[in-house]
């Protein structure tokens, strides 16, 4: 008897634009099949930007499936096959706030809801900022603000309720001892 679960089967249930659902079959250590749906997504990059004067640059976009607007890092999906994702990093960067980083570091790579989906994602600290041309992409982001923040600014609100995104939060945290912020 092996230690181990394996995957024995997978059947895509719904092709998307942005994620595929697919079931999958499973073997237990102990022999049994079971199945569970899975989300399959290519993945995604987040990056904390840092002005000069150590404030947070964050955006504030219409996210359909809240029905609202959030407070957010800039980020994006791993959509460009073998793109590295520093370098899908930085495009977003540039696309969302018009900002390239200089200084790009890894933070750390985190699996956003691992019970139900194999999305991981990479976030980092970009700093050294530089101005460059924003591509907005989408309907969405053609409506989203740019925002700035200070680390105790962006705490309390995490604190209060008001800044609810996983990424953000994330970034956050693991970006504050770096600079000096929270």
């Amino acid at each position: 008897m092996s230690d181990q679960f394996r995957r024995v089967d997978e059947v895509v249930l719904h092709h998307g634009y942005i994620f595929d659902l697919v079931r999958a079959e499973f073997l237990s250590p102990e022999g049994e099949t079971f199945s569970r749906d899975i989300v399959r997504h290519p993945g995604a990059v987040s990056v904390v930007p840092v002005d000069t004067d150590g404030r947070v640059i964050m955006i504030r976009q219409f996210r359909p499936a809240l029905d609202r607007y959030i407070l957010e890092i800039p980020a994006g999906k791993r959509d460009v096959l073998d793109e590295p994702p520093e370098l899908t990093a930085q495009r977003e960067l540039g696309e969302e706030v018009g900002k390239r980083a200089n200084s790009l570091e890894l933070l750390g790579i985190f699996a956003n809801a691992p019970g139900f989906s194999d999305e991981l994602s990479w976030v980092y600290l970009g700093r050294e900022l530089v101005e460059v041309p924003r591509d907005v992409q989408g309907v969405e982001e053609s409506h989203m603000r740019i925002e700035r923040f200070t680390f105790d600014e962006a705490f309390a609100m995490i604190a209060d309720g008001t800044l609810i995104d996983t990424k953000t939060i994330v970034g956050l945290y693991l970006a504050a001892p770096k600079v000096g912020g929270g």
